[in-house]
């Protein structure tokens, strides 16, 4: 009987997609930080970690629909509220993004197990 995770849809040049989002990602995250510290402007930073994040889950949930339904993928779904949020709420924001920080570590480094463990 095949894995869950064997179904999993690829395209050619997924893994090259996934690594230049992630790395835009990155740039997002520390332009909003910057911002949120009074050195930039934070909706440049905010728009593109949303958006980053935003393309980074809708290939997650392309090559792998299930992929909402597991802790990973719903933790995704969390920190991009809240990265909405900080627009609606920017005397939230540091704190906000000091949440959706350790939440993106805590979810990228547990065992495997545990991020693809089904919610609902």
């Amino acid at each position: 009987m095949p894995r869950h995770r064997d179904q999993i849809r690829d395209f050619p040049g997924k893994r090259w997609v996934n690594l230049a989002l992630r790395a835009i990602h990155l740039v997002g995250l520390v332009l909003l930080g910057a911002g949120l510290l009074g050195a930039g402007e934070i909706s440049t930073g905010a728009t593109i970690t949303f958006a980053s994040g935003f393309a980074m889950l809708a290939i997650d949930t392309w090559a792998n629909p299930a992929h909402l339904r597991e802790v990973a993928g719903f933790g995704v779904l969390v920190k991009l509220l809240l990265v909405g949020l900080m627009a609606l709420q920017p005397a939230w924001g540091l704190t906000i993004f000091w949440i959706v920080l350790g939440l993106s570590t805590l979810l990228s480094h547990a065992p495997g197990n545990f991020r693809h463990r089904k919610l609902f």
